[in-house]
């Protein structure tokens, strides 16, 4: 029978050690799922992962807040990309789940921006305070008798100043273009083809990073190095092996002991159990 989630399998972390909680109790889950047959029970325990890691997709959604989506839908988005990673995540992958899970939600959420997000949707509030400046800018302006400055009409209007620049900013979102639309000087590119990626560094999986920083220090300093040059700075693993030393089968040998070693050490402490 599946179990709830308890406060021995915090679901709200705050520190390296609950994240690492947290990390094994979802792997505990994972084992149960696999050992059962029963599908209301695999079910069951299919949710409480998804329970216990809400606050990953949650997080990974807030980072996209204020780029014109409202910020249910992208919870709403990350939930989808959250069951979606826990469905499709096997134990015998060379990652654990928050490796995972991350850029599976992260995907998500980008993929909604690019098939769902086209009307670019901002906040209520900056929508009627745009009402106004339409209705009120006339006014003020002949009142004064000249144009009015941003601090005219904060006053005016009994809002702060930055959220009529706000306002402002927000101009026009009402109308986009497509990313599908052809370039007047080049019919075989599209807009989308000629902007460049957005970087996006928040998310760079910094909850894995403070989840795995206590047993990456009982790494050798070799093995740290590989898994720095690997994952960090992106070499191949010929790239590595020439750096190292050693053949490139021998860095993918070596990988797959350290990751392992790695999942080994993420078990349930005393305590989570």
């Amino acid at each position: 029978m599946a179990t709830s989630t308890s406060q021995s399998e915090p679901a709200r972390c705050s520190s390296a050690r609950e994240r690492t909680e947290r990390e094994a109790a979802t792997s505990r889950l994972f084992e149960q799922r696999e050992r059962t047959t029963d599908e209301t029970e695999r079910q069951a325990l299919l949710e409480q992962i998804v329970e216990l890691n809400l606050e990953i997709a949650k997080a990974i959604a807030h980072r996209f807040d204020g780029r014109g989506a409202e910020s249910e839908d992208l919870v709403q988005v990350a939930c989808v990309g959250l069951m979606k990673a826990a469905r499709q995540y096997r134990l015998s992958a060379d990652t654990p789940f928050i490796g995972y899970a991350v850029p599976t939600i992260r995907g998500e959420v980008k993929r909604y921006f690019r098939d769902c997000a086209w009307t670019v949707r901002i906040p209520r509030r900056l929508q009627e305070l745009q009402g106004a400046l339409i209705v009120k800018t006339p006014m003020l302006q002949q009142e004064l008798n000249r144009e009015p400055t941003v601090a005219d009409l904060a006053e005016y209007l009994g809002v702060e100043a930055e959220e009529i620049d706000q306002a402002r900013a927000a101009r026009g979102c009402f109308n986009t273009l497509s990313l599908d639309r052809a370039l007047p000087n080049d019919d075989r590119l599209k807009l989308g083809d000629v902007i460049p990626d957005d970087p996006d560094q928040a998310v760079d999986q910094l909850e894995a990073v403070d989840m795995l920083r206590p047993v990456l220090a009982e790494l050798s300093q070799r093995d740290r190095q590989i898994l720095h040059l690997r994952f960090v700075e992106g070499w191949t693993q010929t790239e590595i092996g020439r750096e190292i030393g050693i053949s490139q089968m021998q860095v993918s040998r070596v990988l797959r002991q350290i990751l392992q070693t790695l999942r080994a050490k993420l078990t349930p402490l005393p305590n989570a159990a």
